[in-house]
């Protein structure tokens, strides 16, 4: 794998009055929000009000119902693979396969998006988490705890810009928590961007995040 640049290039990402629906019921407002380089949004509001189909719609896995998505001022439709290029979504489940092992879901993973990854990445990414000798268990044998981390050591991995991360706290104690919290200020340092949800308050050094409450 090629060492990542030490900063990003400067982008923008822009939510142009964009709203999300289920069975045909609005799930929230438009929402119009830009974030820039260096910059992080904290989604938030109750269960079921729609920050996973808002992830999902920025990661344009789903339509939107209404508006559009703006990577650097084209819409993600087509600039489609300069957006991917440079974008992680890791959403709240998993996605591991239980029979592989740690080593070959990451290396299956990283394919899906073009990557590869030799022992030595691998190793570099699973110790950063505290997995040091983890690459060959199988994930069956893992906690939870260890799987969530297992799936968060992508973004050491990953090349890309912006990161969405979808409940990226949920199952992780509290050094964990501080392991992903030190990782996601490092690449917004860089100049990348970070899109969360979490049910907790996330706070980094340098950066406040901006804050989109779907249930006001």
């Amino acid at each position: 794998m090629n060492t990542p640049a030490l900063q990003f290039t400067p982008a923008t990402l822009r939510l142009s009055n964009v709203s999300c629906s289920r069975t045909g019921k609005p799930l929230f407002g438009a929402v119009d929000v830009s974030l820039e380089s260096g910059q992080c949004l904290h989604i938030t509001g109750a269960n079921g009000v729609g920050k996973t189909s808002l992830m999902r719609t920025i990661c344009g896995l789903m339509p939107a119902e209404s508006g559009d998505i703006l990577w650097s001022g084209a819409s993600i439709q087509q600039a489609r693979d300069e957006f991917h290029q440079n974008l992680c979504y890791l959403g709240h489940q998993n996605a591991l396969q239980e029979a592989a092992t740690v080593q070959d879901n990451l290396r299956f993973l990283g394919s899906l998006k073009g990557l590869a990854f030799d022992d030595a990445d691998i190793q570099l990414a699973l110790t950063q988490f505290g997995l040091s000798g983890s690459a060959k268990r199988l994930v069956r044998h893992l906690s939870q705890g260890q799987k969530r981390r297992v799936v968060l050591s992508q973004l050491v991995l990953s090349q890309a810009a912006l990161w969405v991360l979808d409940e990226a706290f949920v199952s992780l104690d509290e050094a964990g928590q501080g392991i992903l919290t030190a990782l996601i200020t490092t690449h917004l340092r860089r100049g990348g961007m970070a899109v969360l949800t979490s049910h907790q308050a996330i706070v980094l050094d340098d950066v406040v995040p901006q804050i989109l409450d779907l249930s006001a």
